[in-house]
């Protein structure tokens, strides 16, 4: 798995979500460096990463182990938005004497109706020639119905080889797991640990519905809601949601 390490002290890991990689969250690393071991990593068939066609949280958690051995990591705390929430919960639940806690951005666990069909039709339809250039990626994801942002975030995927254009990201091995992904498959395990989650005010990712799944799992819950926000919460209010994540992380310290 491919990740990059800043910072010295307690370790902190950051995922990324769907579609991403380890820079998305690279301005809360930049926030917390100067008082953890940070690392960013590249989920498996994201950035850098290993490309995997049936990709599962269990995979993912065994993926994150080899990160600690690499490292040569005890336990460390998780930070994960989206998917990479879910990954976080997921090695919680599956490796509870390695983690000091949990934040999960924005999601909860719980199993999603298929929310990225049209991401993955605008993708997969892009054509990736010789011909083509970014401003005709992004011209052709924004008339498939991608808004603007979402479009530009997506095109960091793509990059440049010999006959065009590639994408960066395993795209077919995401369109084979995104059922996988957007289940969950652990509802009768529970983490004690200490877990916050935080979620986008204006955002439908986690609701009322989540409250029970959340709190079955992960018993010892802090919940945070930052107003005026989507989905991409960290981006949207950077300054307070890196503020919350650090107070948090810095409580379980003392």
């Amino acid at each position: 798995m491919n990740y990059v390490v800043s910072g010295q002290g307690p370790s902190i890991i950051l995922i990324h979500g769907l579609f991403g990689n380890l820079d998305n969250l690279k301005n809360l690393a930049q926030h917390l460096e100067t008082d953890y071991q940070v690392i960013r990593i590249d989920l498996p068939n994201h950035g850098a990463s290993p490309h995997i066609d049936n990709l599962n949280f269990d995979i993912i958690s065994q993926q994150l182990l080899t990160v600690f051995n690499e490292l040569h990591i005890e336990k460390a705390h998780f930070v994960g938005h989206s998917l990479g929430g879910k990954a976080a919960m997921a090695f919680a639940l599956n490796n509870s004497n390695k983690c000091l806690s949990v934040i999960a951005a924005d999601i909860a666990p719980a199993k999603y109706p298929r929310r990225h069909d049209s991401v993955f039709n605008a993708l997969t339809s892009l054509p990736l020639n010789q011909g083509s250039d970014r401003k005709a990626a992004l011209q052709h994801l924004v008339s498939s119905g991608i808004e603007t942002p979402t479009a530009q975030f997506l095109l960091k995927n793509l990059q440049r080889n010999d006959t065009g254009f590639t994408w960066k990201m395993n795209l077919q091995g995401l369109l084979n797991s995104y059922e996988t992904l957007i289940d969950w498959p652990y509802q009768r395990i529970q983490y004690t640990g200490p877990c916050l989650f935080i979620r986008g005010g204006n955002s439908d990712y986690i609701t009322q519905e989540h409250r029970q799944d959340i709190l079955s799992q992960f018993p010892k819950v802090q919940a945070k809601t930052i107003h005026e926000t989507g989905h991409w919460l960290h981006a949207e209010k950077p300054m307070v949601f890196n503020r919350i994540v650090k107070e948090f992380i810095d409580s379980q310290n003392q």
